[in-house]
């Protein structure tokens, strides 16, 4: 098995002193950095920094020891590069459910036809045209006519809720899930020299993170070692083929890439919503969040148009 590997020293840890300097390295730039792939990466790598450990150097870590683990540090760093946190979408109300249930056609329709029927129960005609017509006769069954179509507004309003408050359970128990999830995964960094386990969320910008078949990427970094590494970047580029990682031809991770094959070590250069997938996320969450911000009248004439589709219908 190959062993394509950087072998770095330990000049490129940073000393105890300097937590409060300034990295070398802004966030802009590794963001920049973190959208090239391939040769262009590597170019890219060559020419700001010379060399992988000279992006080390300007992050103030060891591609040998890691980062040292002093928590003035890693706060620090979560000051200037972001914690490995995605803020999660924001969860839809109650009352937002109970009005994406009442969307549906067929429901619309009964709606439609209950008022109607609520209408023609409610309207009387005048005594001369009821004697014409005969109706005296009918005074107890037009006194009970309005029951069909309460009925049927009743049987609507019981689905909705019901559906809506199904959704609700299912969302609160997915996002319990998720959050649980979040705290148990754990990914392996070296840190002071040791081979340590962390919660994926404690993950920082200059972390050395060990990689290995079967781990999904929780960060953006750019690769120290490889052995035959090959991953799974489907998710993130649509690339059906495995691509093979290395240091002088693609040494660009994505976080949420899934590794297929062999083992090696990154170096953490993107964390949280700073990632590739966290700004995927974050653009998604924006769509939507726009998508919400209509005016109040929309919903209703969405509504209104709705029910002429009904009383068509009907």
């Amino acid at each position: 098995m190959a062993n394509n590997s950087f072998r770095g020293s330990k000049h490129g840890r940073h000393g105890e002193a300097k937590h409060e300097a300034e990295f070398s390295c802004s966030l802009k730039e590794l963001s920049t950095l973190m959208d090239l792939k391939g040769e262009d990466s590597v170019k890219k790598i060559k020419k700001k920094y010379g060399d992988v450990n000279g992006l080390c150097v300007r992050l103030r870590t060891s591609p040998v020891e890691g980062l040292d683990g002093n928590s003035e540090d890693i706060d620090r760093r979560k000051q200037v590069f972001g914690s490995n946190l995605i803020p999660p979408k924001k969860a839809k109300t109650f009352l937002q459910l109970v009005w994406e249930a009442l969307q549906d056609l067929t429901l619309i329709i009964l709606e439609v036809a209950a008022i109607i029927s609520l209408c023609l129960s409610l309207y009387s005609p005048p005594d001369v045209e009821r004697r014409t017509a005969g109706g005296e006769d009918d005074d107890g069954e037009s006194e009970a006519g309005w029951i069909e179509g309460a009925a049927i507004l009743l049987s609507v309003v019981c689905v909705v809720l019901v559906t809506a408050f199904n959704d609700w359970s299912k969302e609160k128990q997915f996002r319990g899930l998720q959050s649980r999830i979040e705290q148990e995964q754990k990914f392996t960094v070296i840190r002071g020299g040791q081979m340590i386990q962390i919660k994926v969320s404690e993950l920082v910008v200059g972390d050395i993170a060990q990689v290995k078949y079967g781990d999904l990427l929780p960060a953006d970094g750019v690769l120290l070692q490889s052995n035959d590494l090959k991953i799974d970047e489907s998710p993130m580029t649509g690339e059906s083929d495995h691509v093979k990682k290395s240091i002088d031809r693609d040494p660009v991770l994505l976080s949420g890439t899934h590794v297929m094959e062999g083992s090696g070590k990154m170096l953490v250069t993107a964390v949280g919503e700073n990632s590739q997938s966290g700004m995927i996320f974050k653009l998604l969450a924006a769509g939507e969040d726009g998508d919400g911000d209509e005016p109040e009248i929309e919903p209703l004439k969405h509504f209104c148009s709705q029910c002429k589709t009904g009383a068509k219908s009907i």
